[in-house]
């Protein structure tokens, strides 16, 4: 690691860096990983594409501002899920309401088989909703850009549509065992999730 004011290359538990007497990250002068210098409150470096310490700055989203963005986000994906689910039911009991088309039991199947392709189709739409929003030039839903927060990897860098689309399947595995994947978010130093461990993603705050 080098240290964010003189450049100096420090070891990754030291305090102070022995040439300056800085704290090795608690500057903006230097990247911390390879040592090129980078300007004040800048995200990324241009030459190895670490994401930066900034200067006295916690550059990670925390677990309550990536709860309200969420909650944006499942208003917007209920919707057309909502409008797809009403649909099934609609041509559901459109069956059961004509008795010279088919049996009850057989207009009950049709319309519980609506409802599951629509609500398979709802799915769908929000994996690729969450993963295509990600991976895209914005690096967020709709939900993060609102509260002014986005998705990147490790080191930076805007994901891909198949690393979001991991991200988004990981999901699920934060959310068993009373949501303790999601709280994870609120304790961890880089603030992630456990799908942004699995998926190897952060979600910092905007510029």
């Amino acid at each position: 690691m080098h240290c964010r004011e003189c450049g100096t290359q420090v070891s990754k538990k030291a305090e102070f860096c022995t040439s300056c007497g800085f704290r090795p990250l608690n500057s903006h002068k230097y990247c911390q990983t390879c040592g090129i210098s980078t300007k004040s409150h800048q995200e990324m470096c241009v030459d190895c594409g670490s994401l930066l310490n900034v200067q006295n700055q916690n550059p990670y989203a925390g677990f309550w501002i990536r709860f309200v963005a969420a909650l944006i986000d499942s208003i917007i994906i209920s919707i057309p899920v909502f409008i797809l689910a009403a649909i099934g039911l609609v041509l559901g009991f459109s069956f059961m309401m004509d008795p010279y088309m088919m049996s009850y039991d057989e207009a009950m199947f049709l319309s519980e088989s609506f409802e599951g392709i629509f609500y398979l189709i709802g799915a769908f739409i929000g994996l690729f909703y969450f993963a295509g929003m990600h991976a895209s030039k914005w690096q967020a839903t709709f939900g993060k850009r609102i509260v002014g927060i986005k998705v990147m990897d490790l080191s930076g860098r805007r994901i891909s549509f198949f690393r979001g689309v991991w991200r988004y399947i990981s999901t699920f595995f934060s959310g068993i065992i009373l949501y303790m994947g999601y709280i994870m978010a609120g304790f961890s130093s880089k603030k992630q999730s456990l799908h942004d461990k699995m998926a190897g993603t952060i979600v910092v705050k905007r510029k």
